[in-house]
C-alpha cells in the first residue's frame, strides 16, 4: 500500500479573547460587546468575566464558549438536575429564576419594539413554580444493539443522541418518580427494539404512560405492562403507527383537567398546556382583558378542545371556536356538553385556507381571542381586521410571529394596550406571551 506523508499538518485555531457579559438573552446566553460587535457566550452571566474561544464569527456578531471563567455572578445558582450539562431539555438551570424571567421579559420587549417601532415597556411576567411544573413530557427511546438495552430520555444539545434520564426536576413529582421504574419495565419487554417513544401525562384524575410502538406487544409484554400499571397507579395507553390509541385496561378513566371552573376531558394524544399553573393564570388574564358581558359575541381561533372557549362562554352571549384538528373539535363539543354549555359553537376548518368562505366567517363578533401554533396566524390577520372587533387577545408561543402579526393589526387600526410574558417553561429558553389589542377610536 502506498503511503503519503505531509510535513505540514493543517490545524484550526480559534481566536481567544477576554470579555465581560453585560446582559442575558432569552436563550440564556451571555451577551458581551467588543468594538461594536455583539458576542453571545453560552453559560456566561451578566457581570462575569471570562476567557472565551470564538466558535463563529460574522460581520456584526460572534458566538463563543467559555475557556476559563474569571469571576462568578451572585445570580449563578447550582442546577437542580444532575444531567444539566448533558441534556438539551433545559438551558438555564444555572441562572437565578428572577434573572431568567427578567431577561425573557426584556427580550420580548426588545423584539416587539424593534419590529413595531412602538415604545414598549418591559412586560409583567405571569409565572408559577420554577421546578416540578411540567405535567406532560415526551421521552425518546433508543435501542442499543450492542448492550441490547433501551435508553429513555431527552436529546443532548444539537444532537439526536439521548441522555439516559432517571429523574427530571422540571417534571411534576408524580411523573418524575416513574422514570426509573418505567425504564426498567421497558427494558424487560420483548419488543423493546420496536418502540417509538413514551409520553408521561399528569391529569387531574389520573397519571398516564403513553407508549408508541411499531410492532404489537406479546401476551407476556402486556402482562408486564399491566403489572407496572397496577404497581404504580397509572393508566397505560398504547398507540400504533396508524394512530390507533387504546387503553391497556378497560377501566382506565378518560383524563381531564380543570381551568377557570370548567372540566376539560381530553384524549392522551391531544395537545394540552404543559404548565397547569401558568395556564390557569393565562386564561384568567385573557378573561379580564376581554372584560366580557352578556351581550358579547366572541370568536376563539385555534381553539383546541376549549381551553379558552368554555370559560369565555360562561360570561358572554355566545362564542364560536374554530380549530383545524378534527379530533380537538370533537373534544371541544363534548366538553361543552359535559359542562352544560349551550352557547358555544365549534367549527373544524383550515385557518390557512380561504377564510372568507368558511361558515364561521359570516358571524358578527365584537371580541376575538386567538392562540395559534409557532407559525403564528398570518392567514387570518387580514380577515380579523375586516371583522373590526373592539378587542383582540393574542396568545403566542413564538414572539417572532407575534411581532410580525402585531404589525398587521397596528397597520389595520389597532393599538397595543397590554403585553405579558408567560413563563410557561422555566429553566428553558422558551418564551411565551400574550397581548391585548384594542381598536383605535375613529378620528
Amino acid at each position: 500500500m502506498a503511503q503519503f506523508y505531509s510535513p505540514v499538518r493543517r490545524t484550526t485555531s480559534r481566536r481567544q479573547i477576554t470579555v465581560i457579559a453585560d446582559s442575558l438573552d432569552a436563550a440564556g446566553q451571555g451577551v458581551a460587546r467588543i468594538e461594536g460587535k455583539t458576542i453571545f457566550v453560552t453559560g456566561l452571566l451578566p457581570g462575569e468575566e471570562a476567557h472565551i474561544a470564538l466558535t463563529e464569527e460574522k460581520r456584526h456578531f460572534a458566538k463563543g464558549k467559555v475557556v476559563k471563567r474569571l469571576s462568578t455572578s451572585s445570580q449563578r445558582v447550582k442546577p437542580h438536575c444532575r444531567y444539566f450539562n448533558q441534556c438539551g431539555g433545559c438551558q438555564q438551570q444555572h441562572v437565578d429564576i428572577a434573572l431568567q424571567r427578567e431577561s425573557k421579559a426584556h427580550a420580548l420587549a426588545y423584539l416587539m419594539q424593534r419590529e413595531t417601532s412602538l415604545d414598549i415597556s418591559v412586560p409583567t411576567v405571569i409565572s408559577g413554580e420554577p421546578y416540578g411544573y411540567r405535567r406532560r413530557a415526551r421521552l425518546g427511546l433508543q435501542y442499543q444493539s450492542k448492550s441490547k438495552n433501551v435508553i429513555m430520555g431527552f436529546r443532548q444539545p444539537q444532537s439526536n443522541t439521548l441522555v439516559d434520564i432517571k429523574n427530571c426536576p422540571v417534571l411534576s413529582p408524580e411523573l418524575d418518580i416513574l422514570l426509573k421504574p418505567l425504564s426498567e419495565c421497558i427494558n424487560q419487554l420483548s419488543n423493546k427494539a420496536k418502540l417509538g417513544h413514551v409520553e408521561l401525562i399528569r391529569a387531574d384524575n389520573c397519571k398516564i404512560v403513553l407508549i408508541r410502538y411499531l410492532t404489537p406487544f406479546s401476551l407476556s409484554d402486556t402482562q408486564r405492562l399491566s403489572d407496572f400499571e397496577n404497581q404504580h397507579g397509572v393508566s397505560i395507553w398504547l398507540a400504533g403507527n396508524d394512530e390507533n390509541l387504546q387503553a391497556l385496561s378497560a377501566i382506565s378513566p378518560q383524563p381531564e383537567y380543570q381551568v377557570a371552573g370548567e372540566i376539560l376531558k381530553f384524549d392522551p394524544l391531544n395537545f394540552i398546556q404543559v404548565n397547569g399553573q401558568v395556564n390557569q393564570q393565562m386564561v384568567e388574564q385573557a378573561l379580564a382583558w376581554l372584560d366580557l358581558n352578556s351581550e358579547d359575541r366572541v370568536l376563539d381561533l385555534f381553539c383546541g378542545m376549549g381551553n379558552f372557549t368554555l370559560p369565555i362562554a360562561r360570561l358572554a352571549k355566545s362564542v364560536v371556536g374554530v380549530e383545524g384538528v378534527e379530533n380537538l373539535v370533537e373534544q371541544a363539543r363534548n366538553n361543552a356538553q359535559l359542562n352544560t354549555i349551550c352557547n358555544a359553537t365549534f367549527y373544524n376548518e383550515n385557518l390557512e385556507a380561504q377564510i372568507h368562505t368558511q361558515p364561521w366567517a359570516a358571524h358578527g363578533f365584537n371580541k376575538v381571542l386567538l392562540d395559534p401554533a409557532r407559525a403564528g396566524a398570518a392567514g387570518v390577520m387580514e380577515h380579523l381586521i375586516k371583522l373590526m372587533p373592539e378587542k383582540i387577545v393574542y396568545v403566542s408561543c413564538n414572539p417572532t410571529t407575534l411581532a410580525r402579526d402585531s404589525k398587521v393589526l397596528l397597520d389595520g387600526g389597532y393599538q397595543l394596550l397590554q403585553l405579558r410574558m408567560l413563563d410557561m417553561f422555566p429553566q428553558t429558553s422558551h418564551l411565551e406571551s400574550m397581548a391585548l389589542f384594542i381598536r383605535r377610536p375613529e378620528v
